[in-house]
């Protein structure tokens, strides 16, 4: 069911994010092509254009802007509901104190601190629905969406804030909750009789064509990937340096691909490859809301270095999650569980090096009620 071919111009302009990465500077194009790939690569990385005036023909990143978007206002004061997603960055990063030891530090960045879906996709609803009305700008438009929850809060949330509508086109697969939160956000939802959402993605591009609105398509818009290249990179490499991790490496599901490939393409540029990179996937047979197998289908995996891939069940991603609201005193969603799940199974293999590891938490756990009232009526985790 692979899907998504090469970009050939992602590729392009990549390369060059690459090489703004791991040399830190930006040198001033000499031609035409040189100069678009630049301006394209600069927008990824959050950066002004240089302006290659006089002798200078070097610029810093820092020159450019590179960290000014990540400035939260002090006291957490904001202007609008949209602000208080994007102004209230960084998500916290934690230490988890009861996961940790023997030379081994593990943190968690907590994307549920996100407020329209509590997950990180709220990054990525928020800046396809951006980057759209930048380009068109006029009010009613309609969102299509497929999605297995939490983008479709966001885009629902984002629908509120401007002024549109949103169709949401879930798999049959998830929880029943689902429906009730997005109506009450007030999009329109409709079931598929599918098990994971890029089983119809085509379906509903053709659909959106055929009645005038927009498919969004978180699967392959390149703001998935743009959005976390932009912030959540940059807010995990302040993050690290202000609490003076010895960053080993991170740990992420893999659902679109775009927050793992953009902290893949940022860290082992910027920092190099001896930072290490593990995604997360459900094992064969096993669904869990949020992730899915790389042979799916998936964009942004295939232009970042990924160390390892780590096959978790549903079983072991509910355990987890409960592990760790028994042990840190957080509720976290399920993908949390199986990241968490195949962190402690690399432990467990004695693979980690000594030094400080960091865990993506893509969402809460209230969304998944369903699974665990499911799993504790006879469950047996201590």
């Amino acid at each position: 069911m692979v899907r998504f071919g090469r970009d050939e111009e992602l590729s392009e302009i990549l390369t060059v994010v690459s090489e703004i990465l791991r040399g830190g500077v930006v040198r001033c194009p000499e031609t035409a092509v040189e100069e678009r790939l630049l301006s394209r690569a600069l927008d990824l990385l959050g950066c002004r254009n240089p302006p290659c005036e006089g002798k200078s023909r070097e610029y810093t990143l820092e020159e450019l802007g590179f960290f000014e978007e990540i400035s939260p206002p002090r006291l957490r004061v904001f202007n609008s509901t949209e602000e208080l997603l994007f102004r209230n960055w960084p998500t916290p990063l934690v230490r988890l104190s009861s996961f940790s030891g023997k030379g081994v530090r593990v943190w968690a960045k907590l994307e549920f601190f996100n407020p329209f879906s509590m997950s990180v996709k709220d990054r990525v609803g928020w800046l396809m629905v951006s980057d759209l009305l930048s380009r068109n700008p006029r009010r009613g438009v309609v969102l299509y969406e497929a999605t297995s929850t939490n983008t479709g809060m966001a885009l629902a949330a984002m629908a509120a804030i401007k002024g549109l509508k949103a169709k949401l086109f879930l798999p049959a697969t998830i929880q029943k909750a689902s429906d009730t939160i997005l109506k009450v956000m007030g999009a329109e939802v409709y079931r598929q009789p599918k098990s994971i959402t890029v089983e119809f993605i085509d379906e509903v591009e053709e659909l959106a064509r055929k009645e005038g609105g927009v498919h969004l398509n978180q699967f392959e818009n390149n703001a998935n990937l743009k959005v976390h290249l932009r912030y959540t990179a940059k807010e995990l490499d302040l993050q690290t340096r202000e609490a003076s991790l010895r960053l080993q490496g991170f740990m992420g599901g893999v659902g679109t691909s775009g927050h793992l490939s953009a902290i893949s393409v940022y860290f082992k540029n910027r920092y190099g490859d001896h930072i290490k990179v593990y995604g997360v996937q459900p094992a064969a047979g096993s669904t869990i809301p949020g992730i899915r197998r790389v042979e799916s289908g998936m964009k942004w995996i295939n232009y970042a270095k990924v160390d390892r891939i780590v096959d978790v069940t549903l079983e072991e991603a509910i355990e987890h999650a409960i592990r760790v609201a028994r042990r840190e005193g957080i509720f976290v969603g399920l993908s949390s569980g199986a990241v968490t799940a195949a962190y402690m199974r690399l432990v467990g293999e004695d693979l980690l090096e000594e030094g400080d590891y960091v865990l993506i938490f893509p969402d809460h756990g209230f969304k998944y009620l369903e699974f665990f009232s499911s799993y504790l009526e006879g469950e047996g985790v201590h």
